[in-house]
């Protein structure tokens, strides 16, 4: 049978503020993948897409632009992600993510490619990696979205303003921690 992805797993960039943090997720992650868990991860951008804001809040490089450039930065948080396991591998497309999966890998995307050949959302900062990752969960025909974030809350205030309309009605969104994120993984 071939594997299926079951949750997607946004890890927000902001967990790349201290070390703890991103270590604790991915070895969460290793833990799941061994298991055979059917889960693809969607780096956010962080302060590679940060720098991107300051450059557009400077120069007014546009929304095409900007949009483009903070995809990019969430290729850098993939390549970042897989370095720090050895059971990850980057993927740029929904076929290697069900190939990463068969050969027991974490699949990691680097969504920019993917995203310029469909280009599915506003080029706005209203859609960020939150939105992206519920899109994928879509694509990839996931149940469950788990957003690792700094802090747990009110999910209307810890998205973008247009996840609700990226997001498909039948997945189960979760937000957790870094530290949450097994648990979560296992309520699944």
């Amino acid at each position: 049978m071939t594997p299926r992805v079951d949750t997607v797993v946004k890890v927000g960039g902001a967990l790349l503020a201290q070390p703890g943090p991103l270590d604790s997720v991915v070895k969460a992650l290793e833990s799941a993948v061994t298991r055979g868990d059917g889960i693809a991860v969607v780096p956010g951008g962080g302060p590679f897409a940060d720098a991107v804001r300051r450059v557009d809040a400077v120069l007014g490089i546009g929304p095409d632009t900007a949009h483009w450039m903070a995809v990019l930065a969430m290729d850098q948080h993939a390549l970042l992600i897989a370095s720090r396991t050895r059971h990850a591998r980057v993927v740029e497309h929904p076929a290697e993510v069900t190939g990463a999966l068969v050969h027991g890998r974490l699949p990691v995307l680097a969504p920019y490619r993917w995203l310029r050949a469909r280009d599915p959302l506003p080029h706005t900062w209203d859609v960020t990696s939150d939105s992206i990752a519920a899109w994928a969960c879509g694509e990839l025909h996931a149940r469950q979205l788990v957003l690792v974030k700094p802090v747990v809350g009110d999910r209307a205030k810890l998205v973008d303003p247009y996840f609700e309309r990226a997001l498909p009605n039948d997945v189960r969104v979760v937000i957790a921690d870094a530290v949450g994120l097994t648990e979560a993984l296992r309520a699944t």
